[in-house]
């Protein structure tokens, strides 16, 4: 589309499978202080009862929620397909199973208008069965830091944490659709390259939610190596922004995340991410000593390890006799 209303934000929402969460997500959208939002929901192909939720949800509000159908092709094909579909000059990304403050793109719409920045983003606190750290999260201010070595040492927000101007989005081209896990990632780190303007919001008003997802579950290796491969995309695509960072700087950054994600599966027994991880770490990391012996038994063959793992986990758990 090449005309855009001017106040209005469009929210994409893509759904699959979440018919535990998409009503409140939703109402999220719908109960924003912000008069000028329309929801875009695009159905990714659910086998669950959310076909039948989202329809009910946007018979009661037609004028503001738009739904769409594709097969089962992933999130990041579902916001592109929004995308195309959006009449805002202000876009804004809510997965069906997150929610916002009702505030929240009150607040940052009117931080972007009133300091004319290309991007606004705010703070976040993770929630669910399975978040790790749920303590609330306000990032750092990118403009008085060095926004390159934070985004290339971790994602810099969720993608329900920031609100875009249109344009921005669309000299992007949208999201790519090369990576199943990190393409919000690499579309952060295409935007920095684009020297946009930005704008904090310190407070928390973005709630990102962990859970169960059974068999779409996607592999902790995976999940790493996504997010090194947009990064060593970056610093190939943009040497003059990554310049005043020393090679090993860099290396710090891209590949640091390689033995703590290791170890950490490790000892949750995800030994087929851990070995993967282990010995990417070979190569890429700034191992120690102390690393050698699991770097070492992530050389062994998938079943010999596993079978080593399995002895020693028996060995430890023997009961002691007198």
């Amino acid at each position: 589309m090449e005309n855009f209303d001017p106040a209005l934000i469009s929210v994409i929402m893509p759904c699959y499978n979440a018919a535990a969460y998409v009503e409140e997500a939703v109402e999220s959208v719908m109960q924003q202080s912000y008069p000028h939002v329309e929801l875009i929901i695009v159905d990714d192909g659910s086998t669950d009862a959310s076909v039948q939720i989202i329809a009910g949800l946007a018979a009661s509000h037609p004028d503001r929620i738009t739904v769409l159908h594709q097969t089962n092709s992933g999130p990041y094909h579902a916001r592109n397909q929004g995308l195309t579909h959006a009449h805002g000059n202000f876009i804004a990304f809510l997965d069906a199973d997150d929610t916002w403050d009702p505030d929240a793109l009150n607040q940052l719409h009117t931080a972007m208008t009133e300091t004319l920045a290309d991007v606004a983003y705010c703070g976040w606190q993770n929630m669910g069965e399975t978040a790790i750290n749920t303590q609330p999260h306000i990032p750092p201010d990118y403009i008085e830091s060095d926004a390159t070595a934070l985004f290339l040492q971790s994602c810099p927000w969720p993608i329900n944490g920031v609100l875009v101007r249109r344009q921005l989005i669309d000299s992007l081209r949208g999201f790519s659709e090369r990576l199943p896990t990190a393409m919000d990632y690499d579309l952060w780190l295409r935007m920095l390259a684009a020297q946009p303007t930005v704008v904090r919001v310190p407070h928390v008003l973005a709630f990102y939610r962990h859970y169960s997802r059974g068999n779409a579950h996607i592999p902790r290796w995976r999940q790493v190596f996504d997010a090194i491969a947009v990064r060593e995309d970056f610093v190939h695509h943009n040497q003059q922004q990554v310049a005043h960072l020393s090679h090993a700087e860099r290396d710090t950054r891209v590949y640091g995340s390689l033995l703590a994600e290791a170890y950490r599966c490790h000892w949750r027994r995800d030994i087929d991410s851990s070995r993967r991880l282990f010995r990417r770490a070979l190569r890429k990391a700034n191992w120690k000593a102390r690393d050698a012996k699991y770097i070492l038994a992530s050389l062994l063959p998938a079943p010999i390890l596993k079978s080593l793992v399995r002895y020693i986990d028996m060995r430890r758990n023997r009961p002691v006799t007198f």
